[in-house]
């Protein structure tokens, strides 16, 4: 009888872990999450990025994974809306217990997550420039800082197109903050804003822009619009008759990918800045751009929130296995310094701030719809995202 007890009781006890195990974590895998629009006006960005942060996932886990452990990503859609980003950051940081994330575009959306991730103690890697004007412990900046990209681009303008610029942009953070940086470096260059719109997140109707910009005739519109509100305005600007011939247009979120959305018949001539290209000449990049096409097609392209997201995931597994473990404090001070040979060239995390050190580009986009280098810095430039190089930027 006592033996029969003993027996019935290994079998519930048994049952009982087999149970818990079933539920349990894969000691095999360390999971992360990606957290991006997959709906709404800002998927036609976002998806693209998700992307080359898997192709990253799938290629670091054939080499082996981290730490031992295969990568497991669990996908979550902030829907192009702000509030959706903060919810599901707290579901990826405290339902899934995710070691880190990677996501967001948008400043909206950034700024929406950021205190979840300081309240949780979570860490972001955050894929595309912005604004500045932060330097939270919890991100990881992989985009330029202003000085690496609006900056350089607003001076680019003066000296080649004129000193009258128009600006346009979508309502929220970046494009107003940006505009704000850019009015006070007028004064250092003695340039003239001639005008200043803002338009809701997917605003499609811009006839009333394209009329003030007609008007005031200035020698070069800086665009700040997000998402697909540029595929209306350079269609209607087209429409209007308003070329890069006439007027040139520099914009600060359109990429590769985007030009294909809005048509490169609407597009050719006109300008951007980033970090990188499908066509910079790097050895790295040649296998980057292979890789991408053999992964996701040959119509498809990389751009720099792409390379950028890329970077990220690569970054934080050199950090985990630097600091041998996956707790965010512990990859947060090993990625301090560190540098990866990137598709743009070698980039490396400041670790005053935590971002990047990057080289600027300044592109020309061709009729090919590909984006051709017009102008660059020497080599990669110390992010400054308070601006606090610039004399006519203090009181930001």
């Amino acid at each position: 009888m006592k033996n029969r007890v003993l027996f019935v009781g290994v079998i519930l006890i048994s049952m009982v872990l087999a149970g818990c195990n079933k539920g349990g974590e894969d000691p095999d895998t360390v999971k992360v999450g990606l957290l991006h629009s997959l709906t709404g006006t800002m998927a036609i960005s976002e998806k693209p990025v998700r992307d080359s942060e898997l192709m990253a996932i799938k290629e670091i886990n054939e080499a082996g994974g981290v730490l031992g452990k295969k990568i497991k990503a669990i996908e979550e859609d902030g829907a192009s809306d702000p509030a959706t980003f903060a919810d599901k950051a707290r579901k990826l940081l405290a339902e899934d217990k995710v070691a880190t994330v990677f996501g967001c575009w948008t400043s909206a959306a950034r700024k929406s997550v950021k205190p979840v991730f300081e309240e949780l103690y979570g860490l972001l890697w955050y894929p595309v420039q912005y604004e500045g004007m932060e330097a939270s412990p919890n991100i990881m900046y992989m985009g330029a800082s202003p000085n690496q990209q609006v900056v350089p681009a607003v001076e680019y303008c003066a000296k080649n197109f004129g000193k009258r610029m128009y600006l346009i942009g979508s309502d929220y953070i970046f494009p107003r903050t940006a505009n704000r940086i850019i009015k006070a470096q007028f004064g250092d260059l003695n340039a003239e804003c001639v005008g200043e719109t803002y338009v809701p997140m997917g605003h499609i109707y811009f006839g009333d822009v394209i009329k003030e910009i007609q008007q005031e005739k200035p020698d070069v519109i800086i665009n700040s619009l997000n998402g697909d509100s540029n595929i209306y305005f350079f269609r209607q600007l087209m429409e209007a008759g308003i070329t890069s011939e006439q007027i040139p247009v520099m914009s600060f979120s359109i990429s590769e990918e985007e030009v294909n959305a809005i048509g490169v018949e609407n597009l050719k001539g006109h300008l951007v800045s980033w970090n990188y290209y499908e066509t910079t000449d790097t050895t790295t990049n040649e296998k980057f751009v292979s890789d991408y096409k053999s992964e996701y097609g040959n119509d498809r392209v990389t751009g720099d929130p792409i390379e950028a997201g890329y970077i990220a995931v690569y970054m934080w597994a050199k950090a985990c296995e630097k600091a041998g473990s996956f707790d965010v404090e512990d990859v947060r001070m090993a990625a301090k310094g560190l540098s990866f040979t990137a598709p743009e060239g070698t980039v490396t995390i400041d670790g005053a701030n935590q971002h990047l050190y990057k080289q600027v580009r300044i592109g020309k986009i061709n009729a090919n719809g590909l984006i051709d280098e017009v102008w660059a810095t020497p080599g990669a430039i110390k992010p400054d995202p308070y601006l606090s190089t610039y004399e006519w930027a203090r009181g930001l």
